[in-house]
């Protein structure tokens, strides 16, 4: 966070700057305008092409789009699949057993999306009211005048990895809006440096987090049930560690799948890359896949701690929507409804008055937060285990929330256990390898990320001493497994151990932030439009 710099940039004046060209940002901007053509508008998007950085199952229901663009249904977004049909199962480790179908995770009338794409189209039409959208410009920093914030910097560009300028080097430009909005999803840069500052998680549960991994695939001919949408629970997680998997049959013999697993577990030996591709290979997944060919493939965190950890929505100058809040319903696997209807609560609220003020306590009067504190019990019993969570998630979802209590919960991070308090062998075996990728390294290619090498490292490791002191001896170096990407490896030379940060091959998706059990690992913005570039995920 800046006040100013020697250097000069240019400065853009806004009515309204938005952060994240997500679903909570686009709808945000589509209904500021929608409601007063007469607004400028910005919206930055630090992926290099609008839905670059999207990456969610996605199921949506539809309720905000149909009011945020009628008639949508006559042009949809490019893969956009009625569900059909729903099945829950619980796997063991050769067998499966169909269990009822949550209320919360029931999909008649709802519709299979890819958000990448969504994003894109969404974006054409807000650019159509006069939104000016900036894809490829990540803000790095708030601007802060007298505790207020008054907008974004933008991030430098050409900076080589030694920190001197290259050739061509452009500095970061000053957005200053009456009010930021920021929209950046889970663990978003500039949300977290502004939540610690202005105190918003005081009072709350730690947020709480998981990773997703996804992968999109054509299978032969005959398999795919256009709609068909699948969810287990159970195998190869352990029983104390929340998480799941999707499989949802999309057109043209398609099939988006994925797994989930919560960052609350608690031995550091896990790894959740291993795990997705474990369940690839069951006999429920497996023979959809052989034969087939992976298409794309990506990772990213998913906000997970729900009404309990919901911090104070509004500051001086700004404001927080969609993940970037924490808006995502848990037990319905769904969080683009909840993050467009936030985005959409601002609009409305920034029509009123150029102000964040009285945000916070309208967003928790709303539909949105109401749809939150119902369900906020169901994922913390998970922590109990398997059989207890659907128990008391049957529980929550007959009494519709109204239980008289308020599970809490810790972050992530504090939940990691040491060694010395876990059996010497894990029961992590390394998956099998007839279905790609291979290995984490051919999932990064899979996921088309791009860096220039020739910049600085934009994974900062603030206390470099803890990685072969603490770390090594209490964790074993947690950062090696819990990374989808391969980012950190440790390096054995003469001298002795090196952590060495293979940042080119990041996808954005902020695990190591959230899940260092020292919290010394600090995700900021690469050059802009470096990352991921995600096709139909």
């Amino acid at each position: 966070m800046t006040n100013g710099s020697d250097i000069e940039r240019d400065v853009m004046e806004y009515d309204v700057v938005i952060v994240g060209a997500g679903p909570a940002g686009l709808a945000c901007a589509m209904k500021l305008k929608q409601a007063n053509a007469d607004l400028a508008v910005c919206v930055l998007e630090k992926g290099s092409f609008v839905g670059a950085h999207a990456l969610a199952g996605a199921v949506i229901e539809p309720e905000p789009l149909d009011e945020l663009v009628p008639g949508w249904r006559d042009d949809p977004p490019e893969i956009c699949v009625p569900a059909t049909k729903d099945e829950f199962l619980k796997l063991s480790e050769s067998g499966s057993m169909k269990l009822p179908t949550p209320p919360q995770m029931h999909n008649k009338g709802h519709f299979i999306v890819s958000l990448m794409n969504m994003m894109g189209w969404l974006a054409e039409k807000a650019e159509a009211l006069g939104v000016e959208i900036y894809p490829g410009f990540p803000a790095a920093e708030a601007l802060i005048e007298n505790d207020v914030v008054v907008g974004v910097r933008t991030g430098d560009m050409g900076v080589a990895k030694d920190g001197s300028q290259k050739d061509g080097y452009t500095p970061g430009m000053d957005l200053r809006a009456k009010v930021t909005v920021l929209a950046e999803g889970a663990r978003g840069s500039v949300s977290k440096q502004l939540i610690k500052r202005y105190k918003l998680a005081e009072g709350h549960d730690p947020q709480n987090y998981s990773i997703g991994l996804k992968e999109l695939w054509e299978v032969p001919e005959g398999r795919v049930e256009p709609g068909k949408i699948v969810h287990t629970v159970g195998w190869p997680l352990p029983n104390d560690v929340y998480g799941g998997s999707f499989l949802y049959h999309l057109t043209d013999n398609r099939i988006a799948l994925g797994y989930v697993v919560g960052l609350g577990y608690g031995d550091p030996r896990l790894k959740p890359f291993e795990m997705f591709q474990q369940w690839k290979h069951h006999p429920q997944v497996k023979p959809l896949l052989e034969g087939g060919k992976i298409l794309s493939a990506g990772a990213r965190a998913i906000v997970t701690g729900g009404w309990q950890s919901l911090p104070t929505t509004e500051m001086p100058g700004a404001m927080l929507i969609g993940c970037a809040a924490g808006t995502l319903n848990v037990p319905k696997i769904k969080g683009v409804h909840t993050a467009m209807r936030s985005g959409m609560l601002a609009a409305e609220h920034l029509t009123a008055q150029l102000d964040a003020k009285g945000f916070d306590a309208k967003l928790r009067e709303s539909a949105v937060a109401k749809e939150l504190k119902k369900v906020r019990n169901i994922k913390p019993g998970f922590k109990k285990g398997l059989w207890f969570g659907m128990f008391n998630a049957a529980w929550e979802t007959a009494t519709a929330g109204f239980s008289p209590w308020t599970l809490s919960s810790k972050a992530d991070w504090s939940q990691t256990k040491k060694l010395a308090e876990l059996p010497p062998e894990p029961a992590f075996p390394e998956a099998p390898r007839d279905l790609a990728p291979k290995d984490r390294l051919a999932s990064v290619y899979f996921a088309a990320t791009e860096h220039d090498e020739d910049q600085p490292i934009h994974l900062k490791v603030t206390d470099p001493d803890v990685c072969f002191t603490k770390c090594e001896e209490e964790y074993a170096n947690p950062c090696t497994r819990f990374c989808p990407a391969g980012v950190y490896e440790v390096v054995e030379e003469a001298a002795g151990k090196r952590l060495q940060i293979n940042s080119a091959n990041c996808v954005h998706c902020k695990t190591c932030d959230i899940k260092d059990p020292y919290q010394v690992i600090n995700w900021v913005t690469p050059e802009g439009g470096s990352g991921p570039n995600y096709q139909n995920l």
